[in-house]
């Protein structure tokens, strides 16, 4: 850890003191430096007098000892006054009298070439009230630093104790700070960030955008690395903001051990690897952006590339008996997709919240190379090629004590170039949930691939249209009436009410042009088939030839399935 940051009296400070002015001081140079800090005073005299300087002491001199300008050669006292500056002192008071009645002109140039201050005093004054009152300051802001550090120490060592989530740690920083604070990974993926300006992840996600390290920090950042035991997991970074007393720097520090005690406790990174998600997700789903540009940026520097990509929004969701815990499940799932969109793609993830999909459900932003054709939007023959490469990770990582009957259901929304496309393409899939496939898992827009399934939005947009409207009165009132007589003939019992005749007619629904076909989908014999058919007209009063009845009926079937 570095040394302790002190809030040290300036040169301008001390400037104001009583016991200076008195001396009827004169800035002869050096305003540049008035800010300069002060971290000691000292009385010198004599040549010898610069080794005794460290550097940063405000030097009170009459130049006694000094080469008599008058008597000796200039080059002595140029070297002498060279020596002095060379010490870099914060700033330099010089009492006239007798011996100099004005500052020594290699002194003024010395100290005009550093910046350095140059005050005259014109009248005498005693050098030990001035540099008591200095040391008291210093002091005083020695103790004040301490303080102040104690406190944040405190603070930080009782967030951990509570283990407070990281990005509440990353708040309380901020606040102390008085600044913008954003924590980092290895990669240089933004976990947590303060303040409500995206503005200040412009860095991070210019250097997730491939510019190498990304366009440098303001000059004003501080930026402390997290680690321990040898392991470097990210970088803390605070953005231009007020001092504080015991030093931003110190304060950062302090924030980087207790973030990393609380990483050493998460072996795999996964409060890491899952916060920064959880909370793009909730910004991109709960609109907690001003503009395209902004969510462009969260996402960005949250690790997903948005320019120049192909983005696509997604689910994936377990199906069946997995035989083991949800938890496992999930993190199965959530690696494999991980690795079925390595090396090019990227991927965030994040469980999807009560009320936004169904249970056991990952969201997911997808990020692909231009014409990668996992990307695509087109199914092919057997499925789709990131469902394929789903398939391949899932059947190495799967424990074969997984029951048969469990599969993982993919679905993907429309191809998206822009970020508030991208969320749209998510909401739909999210709200539409996992179409039905049927017995065989395989039906136009939908394919299978090991114990995976896949469903296209762009292969079957009635449905997820009308799957996203799931909800409004109107058309579950609309749904109710156009089936109503059929559910009500199923659910009667006894001679001639099969009690199949929603199912008969979602079969006919899936293949109006190819009756057989229908009629091997709703297991029946053709002749059963076309009675069956015949009763639906009856009882609905339709003639199921007519494009316009199937089209209806169709968005009927696709939100009872929903409700």
């Amino acid at each position: 850890m570095t040394a302790l940051a002190r809030p040290l009296p300036s040169v301008r400070d001390v400037l104001g003191l009583a016991e200076l002015t008195a001396g009827a001081p004169e800035l002869v140079t050096g305003e540049v430096g008035l800010d300069r800090g002060v971290r000691w005073a000292h009385v010198v005299a004599g040549s010898d007098a610069p080794a005794l300087l460290d550097g940063g002491e405000l030097v009170l001199t009459t130049g006694a000892g000094w080469p008599d300008p008058a008597a000796a050669p200039t080059a002595a006292l140029s070297a002498l006054v060279t020596a002095l500056v060379d010490a870099d002192p914060a700033a330099i008071v010089f009492e006239l009298g007798s011996r100099f009645t004005e500052a020594p002109a290699p002194l003024v140039a010395a100290c005009g070439e550093r910046g350095i201050p140059l005050i005259v005093l014109h009248r005498v004054v005693r050098f030990v009230q001035i540099t008591q009152r200095v040391h008291q300051r210093v002091l005083a802001a020695q103790n004040e630093a301490l303080e102040a550090r104690a406190e944040v120490h405190a603070m930080l060592t009782e967030l951990g104790l509570n283990r407070s989530p990281v990005d509440y740690v990353v708040d309380r920083i901020a606040a102390t700070l008085g600044a913008p604070v954003v924590l980092e990974d290895a990669g240089h993926r933004v976990v947590a960030w303060s303040g409500s300006d995206a503005a200040v992840l412009d860095h991070w996600a210019s250097a997730q955008a491939g510019a190498a390290a990304g366009p440098p920090l303001p000059a004003a950042a501080t930026r402390v690395p997290v680690e321990a035991q040898g392991n470097r997991w990210g970088w803390l970074t605070a953005l231009d903001g007020p001092a504080h007393p015991a030093g931003r720097e110190t304060v950062l520090e302090l924030g980087a051990f207790a973030l990393a005690l609380a990483r050493l406790a998460d072996a795999e990174g996964e409060t890491w690897l899952d916060l920064g998600s959880k909370r793009l997700f909730d910004a991109a789903l709960s609109g907690r952006f001003s503009g395209e540009r902004e969510l462009a940026a969260q996402l960005a520097a949250g690790g997903l590339p948005i320019d120049g990509r192909a983005l696509l929004g997604a689910t994936l969701a377990g199906f069946g008996d997995f035989g083991a815990h949800e938890s496992l499940e999930a993190a199965i799932l959530s690696t494999a997709l991980r690795r079925a969109v390595a090396p090019d793609g990227r991927v965030l993830l994040a469980p999807a919240p009560a009320g936004v999909a169904g249970p056991r459900t990952l969201l997911a932003l997808l990020s692909f190379p231009p014409q990668d054709p996992r990307a695509s939007a087109a199914l092919a023959p057997a499925a789709h090629p990131l469902a394929e490469r789903l398939a391949h990770e899932l059947a190495m990582m799967l424990p074969e004590t997984t029951p048969a009957g469990w599969h993982a259901h993919l679905s993907i929304g429309v191809g998206a170039s822009r970020p508030r496309a991208l969320i749209a393409s998510l909401e739909r899939v999210a709200v539409a949930g996992a179409v039905p496939v049927g017995a065989a898992r395989v039906r136009p827009g939908g394919g299978a691939a090991g114990r995976v399934t896949v469903q296209l939005a762009e292969a079957r947009p009635l449905a997820y249209l009308v799957r996203g409207l799931a909800g409004v009165p109107e058309l579950e009132e609309f749904a109710a009436v156009a089936l109503g007589p059929l559910v009500e003939h199923d659910a009667a019992a006894g001679a001639g009410h099969p009690g199949d005749l929603v199912r008969v007619l979602a079969a006919y629904l899936a293949h109006p042009a190819n009756r057989s076909l229908a009629a091997q989908r709703a297991r029946l014999s053709r002749s059963v088939f076309y009675q069956r058919i015949a009763l639906i007209e009856e009882l609905l009063g339709v003639d199921l030839s007519d494009g316009e009845t199937i089209a209806a009926l169709t968005v009927a079937l696709l939100a009872r399935d929903r409700a």
